[in-house]
Order: structure tokens, then sequence, then C-alpha cells
């Protein structure tokens, strides 16, 4: 039985080509702000918070490297319940007049993207704001997902027989708005493609199926080397939750994305796609 590389997605460079167009493009914003035209806006990260004390260490951490790799941008961090400061609360900090873009540390299209975010943006009167999309789905997601399962002991290679009894559970929030299903699915198919084994969503909540209901359906098909690939941006209660939930089988279960360099990259390209869409101006930014 021969090896095979389980770096099957074609789409594998996607992800660096653009973090490179990104920070080409970032690099051009500064030198316009340095030659005085205007200040960048401001990069409003914005988290769902946590009573976990984890998370709020590490969306910190995540802050600090959005700040290494963009010197010169001032970034700051809002959370929309649970932790402080309050995204409201960080927005009523800006000076008036300034501009503001709300980049959400979430993975998907749901309800805080679609009306907590853009109700946020539009509160902050004294403010030019657009919204960003969330981080998911995007290639680099996948790279950070592909690590952190390496790390936990998922084997850098399968052989053939080894892929058939193979598959991956990708633990998420979850949501009842069905575009975050498919958001989520979307990644599950790429980090799919990158594995060369099956990959499921489970959800630790809304109406979808649970990390335990996946585990016994990989089950049933004869899959029994399975592993969980935490998608979560930080520890939390969610995260917890399904690795205890998949801890009762067997298979490796990998850390949530974290403060990963790449999140870092991703925030900032989503930060610097929405200055470049003029739909996502919740007033009229381009004339701050």
């Amino acid at each position: 039985m021969t090896d095979t590389s389980a770096h099957l997605d074609p789409t594998a460079g996607t992800a660096r080509l653009l973090t490179m167009i990104s920070d080409q493009l970032g690099s051009g914003l500064s030198q316009v702000s340095r030659r005085g035209l205007r200040p960048d806006p401001a990069l409003v990260l914005v988290a769902h918070g946590s009573r976990d004390p984890r998370a709020l260490t590490t969306v910190r951490e995540l802050v600090e490297r959005i700040r290494e790799q963009r010197p010169g941008l001032t970034v700051r961090l809002g959370h929309i319940e649970l932790n402080e400061p309050l995204l409201t609360d960080v927005l009523a900090g800006l000076p008036a007049g300034g501009r503001a873009v709300l980049v959400p540390l979430l993975l998907s299209r749901g309800h805080h993207v679609k009306h907590d975010l853009p109700r946020a943006a539009e509160a902050a009167g004294h403010l030019f704001t657009r919204v960003a999309d969330p981080l998911g789905p995007h290639p680099l997601l996948v790279d950070v997902l592909h690590e952190r399962l390496l790390a936990a002991g998922w084997p850098g290679r399968l052989t053939e027989r080894g892929r058939r009894r193979a598959g991956v559970v990708l633990a998420a929030a979850g949501s009842r708005d069905p575009e975050a299903d498919t958001d989520t699915r979307r990644t599950a198919a790429l980090l799919a493609l990158r594995l060369g084994v099956p990959v499921v969503p489970a959800y630790a909540s809304g109406p979808a199926a649970d990390v335990a209901t996946a585990v016994r359906a990989f089950a049933a098909r004869g899959r029994h080397r399975l592993a969980l690939a935490s998608y979560f941006t930080a520890p939390g209660r969610f995260a917890t939750e399904s690795a205890a939930a998949f801890a009762q089988g067997p298979g490796v279960v990998a850390a949530p994305l974290g403060a990963h360099p790449d999140l870092a990259r991703l925030a900032l390209h989503r930060y610097d796609s929405a200055l470049l869409d003029p739909a996502r101006t919740a007033r009229h930014l381009a004339s701050a």
C-alpha cells in the first residue's frame, strides 16, 4: 500500500495569493495615509464575548497580531456581549467625524452579522462606518484548521485504506440562519479537499446535527478514525462542549483557531475589502 498525500486541495495556494494581494493593498492604503490625504479608518474587531477568560485573552492576542502586521493602523476591540469593552462603548469613544470598519470575528453569516453589527454602526451617528464580511468561509481558515489538526496528532499522510476509514467532524457554533449553515458547509468542503477525507459540520447550538450525531453517522459508515476540527475563533463554552461530546469516542481533538497569524491576515483582508466596496457604507464614508 502506498502513501498518498493528504494535501489534495487545488485551492491551497489561493489563501497565500489573497494574503499577498491584501498585504500589498494595505501597504498602498497606508502610503496614501502617510501622504496626508486622510488617515486610515479604525479597524474595530468585533468579538462575540464569552464567560471563559481564555476567550478574552485570545482575542486580545489577535488584536496585537493585527497591529504587528499593520503598524500605524488604529485597531480596537469591541464585544457584542459578556465582555468589556462592549462594541457600543468602543464606537462611542471614537472621535466625531472619524471613520471605522467593523470586522466581525465571526465565521459565518447570521443574526449578529446581518442585524446587530449594522444596527451598532448606524447608531454611531458621529462616525462614518462600514461593516466587513465575517471571516468565513475563506481558504486561510482552512489553512489554520489543517494546522491545528496536525498539531493535535492527525497524520500528515494517510494511505488509501486509511482514508477510507477516516473522517473529520467540523464543530461550529450553529445558527438558525440557513446562510450560516451554507457558509459552514463551504468550509467543510474546502477542508475535505485539503485532507482527502469526508468532513461533516456539527453544531453546538441550533436545530442542526450535533457532534455526537456526526460521530455516530461516521461509525455507521465504517469510519472510526476520526478527528474534531474546532471551528471556533477562541476557547469558550461551545468549543468545550463540542470537545467533551467528541471525547466519548475515538480520535483527536484540535484546538480552536486562536490568535493565529493567518487569522490576523484574514481580518486585515476583510478590512481592506470593505474599504473598496461602496455598498458597505453605513454613512457616506467616501465623503469623510
